[in-house]
């Protein structure tokens, strides 16, 4: 806990001089503390109704902010009265889920950083908030820039996946594309950095367990998204349900206040996750009610979300001394100071008329381009894929998620309207009119059933078919907020379908469509092809139709490693090399050690005996249905100074028959540290389109700056010495250089 002369002095080095802020403080001088406490509350919305006592609460000042309300003739009521009938008449803020889409639903997050492609994630953060925005709401909670390494966890859905650097920019470009450059903006609304921090590392990958992060790790893995977001400008941040180190983050003053605030300026303010000030209490780091809001307040954690600890408690704590008056008032200014920043005071209302169309054309365009690029090819033999025009007559077009408009919707998407989906069938059905006929067969009534009743009659449709299209996965509600998984196979019935269907003889592409990373070994197996959509949304079916006939090649890069099983979880690339790293050499499979062997002969390096060292695809994964070649590798300094800038060119050329785009990724190893590194680091990455034959020089420009890192009680620094650059199509590319840091 900071001391409460440490709080005082840096409560008043972080007061903006600003007009906002004097603003703000000339209305907070004017506010009783049970008006101040009421800023600091957010309260759930009854739904469309609005109850005697939530009239009464805002009319009194009592509430700062509500969720969950998407009705926009309530929303302007109720804004009303906190504006035309409080005291003060200040607005209310207006929140909501907005994770991936409103009414237009894109991929799931995940799905959207498999585009690798910061330009396109912000233009769909920009169609949900304008959506959004047209019913009264500006706020959402997100982006949820978590680094998430174990796919077990349910809400790595909703994440960015594995790398910082990764996180960082496509956090940044959502942030960028809900607010744009000015929060007073018709259609912008406050986005919210979260779940600060750690909440990805999850012990077992299951939701709200406990992390134990050393503080190298700490700044060197899970803070850098969360302090880029701070340097666009985010507007808020919300804490992790988990403890880190033992301090639940709803009370953990060294983040909020130190880190956050001290360290890197936010400005901002912080809401909690639902119920997590009360949640202090069952982590048992506070006695009561009243010991969790004294504790969540002096950490620095601005807005209560849902539950009322601040409302029933603080104006006691500060009565009796226990809270600073001064902690309540910069919770408040800062709560103000974003209310100013959104224009509430000017334009309280919201008027529908004002915006697009939900679902507009525009809309869904830049929805089906995301989910297009979001798809991973992952195999592709004897040339399965794109269907060859004219050479087939009838496709057979099995699975449950083959036409299922609400489950590809994915996760989180409170507000998605099934009947605006577009399902691959349909979609399929719509492009083939008068050139194939398709069969379609359900197979099993859910990704979870195991009733085989209807196998006979998908067999017989993919006997009588030139090609399968086989939907599988695991249903939206798999994955997701307390949605853990500790077996990661294809749920139900769904690979016994797939085998059968594979002995027809036919050609199989298989379409996986899932919130997280799946274990596919036995999937790719018996598949020709295979294709991770994701959760791709209200425009998935056109998306995935348009690759399956060719009218696109595929472009999307894993950003998360697939594990060959469950049990190599966590497994990353950016790992530590340990002093004894496996190799192909020292690999021995467990049903290769002889009887009574000894101890040496397996090798003694870092793997599992019965899985290896190697995961099924390695982050930034992705094929295509061309050929890329990489060359001419240089560097044009090979030794460069501190701030000095490094200029890396690489020859890339299209080598096959269509025209596509790649994602080329340079990483960066530094071979000798003061710290054991990682073994390789993504530092910069490109989005190239070159048509068959053609071929274009790619630069890269990396500032020596980027190549510091976090030393625990020295800080962030840049080591003179030499570097290893890779740059390919994946973390595994093989060509490379050095240079050298003096």
């Amino acid at each position: 806990m900071l001391s409460l002369f440490t709080l005082s002095g840096l409560l008043c080095a972080q007061g903006l001089d600003t007009e906002l802020d004097r603003k703000a403080t000339e209305l907070l001088q004017k506010m009783t503390i049970a008006e101040k406490i009421g800023q600091l509350s957010q309260v759930n919305g009854e739904y469309g109704q609005i109850t005697d006592g939530m009239r009464i609460r805002v009319r009194e000042g009592k509430i700062g902010s509500v969720l969950n309300e998407v009705d926009t003739k309530t929303i302007n009521e109720l804004q009303r009265i906190a504006v035309e009938e409080s005291r003060l008449g200040i607005p209310l803020i207006f929140a909501r889920d907005v994770i991936h889409g409103f009414k237009t639903i894109f991929p799931i997050p995940l799905g959207q950083a498999a585009t690798w492609n910061p330009g396109l994630m912000e233009k769909a953060a920009r169609v949900a908030a304008v959506e959004a925005a047209s019913v009264g709401l500006r706020w959402t909670f997100a982006p949820m820039i978590d680094i998430s390494r174990d796919p077990r966890w349910g809400r790595i859905a909703e994440s960015l996946g594995e790398d910082p650097y990764l996180t960082s920019e496509l956090g940044v470009a959502m942030a960028r594309g809900f607010q744009e450059d000015n929060l007073a903006n018709k259609g912008a609304i406050a986005a919210c950095a979260k779940h600060f921090v750690g909440y990805g590392a999850a012990e077992g990958g299951r939701d709200y367990n406990s992390t134990n992060i050393p503080e190298n790790e700490l700044y060197n893995t899970y803070f850098p998204p969360f302090k880029a977001c701070v340097d666009a400008g985010v507007a808020t941040f919300m804490p992790s349900f988990n403890d880190v180190n033992g301090a639940p983050a709803s009370g953990n003053a060294w983040l909020f206040r130190k880190v956050l605030r001290q360290d890197w300026g936010f400005g901002g303010f912080v809401v909690s996750d639902w119920e997590s000030i009360r949640q202090l209490e069952v982590h048992g780091v506070a006695a009561g009610q009243e010991g969790a809001a004294q504790q969540a307040i002096m950490a620095g954690i601005d807005m209560e979300m849902a539950s009322g600890a601040y409302a029933a408690y603080l104006q006691k704590l500060v009565e009796s001394g226990a809270v600073p008056e001064s902690v309540i008032n910069e919770a408040v200014r800062n709560i103000l100071r974003i209310k100013f920043q959104l224009g509430l005071f000017e334009n309280p209302y919201t008027n529908p008329s004002d915006f697009p169309a939900l679902l507009s054309p525009e809309h869904l365009a830049i929805a089906e381009e995301a989910a297009m690029q979001s798809c991973v090819l992952l195999k592709n033999e004897k040339a399965a894929l794109p269907l060859p025009e004219g050479r087939f007559k009838k496709l057979a077009v099995i699975g449950p998620l083959a036409d299922d408009p609400y489950e590809q919707l994915g996760t989180w998407i409170f507000d998605g309207d099934p009947q605006h989906t577009v399902t691959p069938l349909a979609a399929l059905d719509n492009a083939l009119q008068g050139q194939a006929e398709t069969h379609f067969v359900k197979a099993l009534e859910t990704t979870r059933s195991y009733d085989q009743a209807a196998f006979p009659e998908a067999l017989q449709a993919a006997r009588e078919a030139d090609a399968v299209i086989l939907f599988l996965g695991e249903e939206s509600i798999l994955s997701g907020e307390a949605h853990c998984r500790a077996e990661l196979g294809l749920p139900g019935a769904q690979l016994e379908l797939l085998k059968a269907v594979a002995q027809t003889g036919r050609p199989v592409i298989s379409i996986i469509m899932a919130g997280r990373p799946l274990a596919l070994g036995e999937a790719l197996e018996y598949s020709d092809a295979l294709i991770v959509a994701w959760h791709p949304g209200t425009m998935g079916g056109p998306a995935i139709a348009r690759l399956l006939l060719g009218l696109d090649a595929p472009s999307g890069k894993l950003p998360v490693t697939f594990p060959a099983t469950s049990g190599q979880i966590p497994i990353y690339y950016n790992h530590k090399p340990t002093g004894k790293p496996a190799t192909e050499e020292s690999y021995v499979h467990i049903d290769d050690i002889p009887v009574r062997a000894p101890q040496t002969s397996i090798g003694n390096t870092s793997y599992y005996l019965d899985a290896g060292y190697k995961p099924l695809f390695p982050f930034g994964f992705g094929l295509s249905y061309t050929r890329f070649e990489y060359s001419n590798l240089q560097a044009a300094t090979p030794m460069i100074n501190s701030g000095d800038t490094l200029v890396v060119s690489v020859e890339l050329a299209n080598t096959g028959d269509f025209e596509a785009e790649e994602v080329a990724q340079l990483y960066i190893r530094d071979l000798v540290s003061s710290i054991v590194r990682p073994v390789r680091e993504l530092k910069a990455f490109q989005r190239v389109r070159l048509k068959p034959g053609e071929s274009r020089k790619l630069t890269f420009n990396l500032p020596v700056e980027q190549l510091a890192y976090y030393y625990p009680g020295t800080g962030w620094k840049v080591e003179p010495g030499q570097f290893r650059l890779w740059i390919g199509g994946d973390s595994n590319a093989e060509l490379n250089t050095t240079f050298e840091v003096r």
